[in-house]
């Protein structure tokens, strides 16, 4: 196996020292008059673009450190033996929790901004938004909580059935800001959200699959940011519009940190999320989801971990052997990826023989058979291994509804 260093990903100072004066532009613009409507959203920016630029520059600088307090494994998928620092989430869950502590006092902006403009008579008690604040600052202790328990997830490697009550365990703040607000915030955590947490971690296997899906799920909630905008301003409802900033206010810093650290993580990695970052990002979108009342929607962003959660209960649940790693198989001599399989040291019972014909009938699984017919392997029930299947089932089965002749 070869041992090479991998050179660190080159760092433009020119472009990032420019996103400075622009990020703290937009972090004193709603202080500058003409005061734009929602002015916290310019702020968010700001510090967004900061946590960027921290992501950028910490990820790489730290890696060493990690290494040296034995964080690192090798990628699984590469000839080299290189070690890797893992657990890097912890740099941005903690870039991305400093951003919105720092963010708090302008999240309120509005209401700060429009007490100082006012010159009441007489004893004057602004109204400040305590519920609003509440809510916040619940939704961050989760996310604290839920950066401790990843990073000793990373630390202790947790097993599956001790990991579930993470989410309730993360929960618990959240619960009792509902009590405290006696169900004025109606919080709760919906069932069909519980397994949020872990279903980023289920996808993972391949550079920059984890932060990869998180960026886009973050992403798409802002562009459902956008409809619920244009919508709340045009109808007139500003109560709807507020309910919503939530959620970009929470999404924007977690795009920019994962973008950061999916710079570094992008093939060939040189460095690896960890269970922490995992975790960080599900709850944040528990969060949102939860606090921005668009469960439903969150939810159709999560169609892909639903299906990769439903393919792989065979395999979770015991049916099937489950490897500690369900990455996808590397060929060293054509460098090319594989579906990685399980194998049958007995012949498998019948209600998981039967799940496999099954899953094999709607080729979501290749199984391999004795001549007898018992199965002997099958692809890891992972939507990344079936992916494979799909692609060759694809180039050799429908290939001649795309291309003719010889070129089939």
């Amino acid at each position: 196996m070869v041992s090479t260093a991998v050179p660190p990903h080159a760092l433009s100072s020119t472009f990032l020292l420019g996103l400075a004066p622009v990020a703290s532009w937009f972090i004193v613009r709603p202080f500058l008059d003409p005061i734009p409507s929602l002015s916290g959203l310019y702020t968010s920016i700001g510090f967004s673009l900061f946590a960027f630029i921290a992501t950028l520059y910490l990820v790489p600088a730290l890696g060493p450190t990690f290494i040296k307090a034995h964080l690192s494994g090798r990628d699984l998928l590469k000839d080299y033996a290189t070690p890797i620092p893992e657990s890097l989430g912890l740099v941005c869950a903690s870039v991305y929790t400093l951003a919105l502590i720092l963010f708090i006092p302008f999240a309120f902006s509005d209401s700060l901004t429009i007490h100082l403009t006012q010159t009441p008579e007489g004893i004057f008690v602004p109204e400040f938004p305590h519920s609003r604040l509440s809510v916040y600052l619940s939704s961050l202790l989760s996310l604290l909580m839920t950066t401790i328990l990843g990073f000793l997830d990373d630390v202790f490697d947790i097993r599956w059935r001790h990991k579930l009550p993470i989410p309730i365990i993360a929960s618990i703040p959240l619960l009792m800001v509902y009590f405290a607000e006696r169900g004025n915030t109606h919080i709760v955590v919906p069932l069909p959200l519980r397994f949020l947490l872990g279903s980023l971690l289920n996808l993972g296997g391949i550079n920059g699959s984890e932060v990869g899906q998180a960026l886009i799920i973050a992403t798409s909630a802002e562009v459902e940011f956008g409809g619920v905008w244009s919508a709340g301003m045009a109808y007139g409802s500003k109560e709807l519009v507020e309910r919503h900033l939530f959620s970009p206010y929470f999404m924007l810093p977690l795009v920019a940190v994962c973008s950061g650290f999916m710079y570094h993580n992008w093939y060939p990695a040189r460095a690896f999320p960890g269970d922490t970052l995992c975790y960080v990002t599900g709850m944040a979108f528990a969060v949102v989801g939860i606090q921005g009342h668009f469960s439903k929607t969150l939810l159709l962003f999560f169609l892909p971990q639903i299906f990769n959660f439903v393919l792989s209960c065979p395999q979770l649940f015991g049916l099937v052997p489950c490897p500690r790693h369900r990455v996808p198989r590397f060929d060293k001599v054509t460098n090319l990826l594989h579906p990685s399989k399980a194998i049958f040291m007995k012949p498998p019972s019948k209600l998981a023989a039967t799940v496999l014909w099954i899953l094999s009938f709607f080729k979501l699984v290749d199984l391999t058979l004795h001549l007898s017919g018992v199965i002997l392997e099958t692809t890891n029930l992972t939507i990344l291994n079936f992916s494979f299947v799909l692609a060759f089932s694809v180039r050799y089965g429908l290939a001649g509804l795309v291309y003719d002749g010889d070129r089939r």
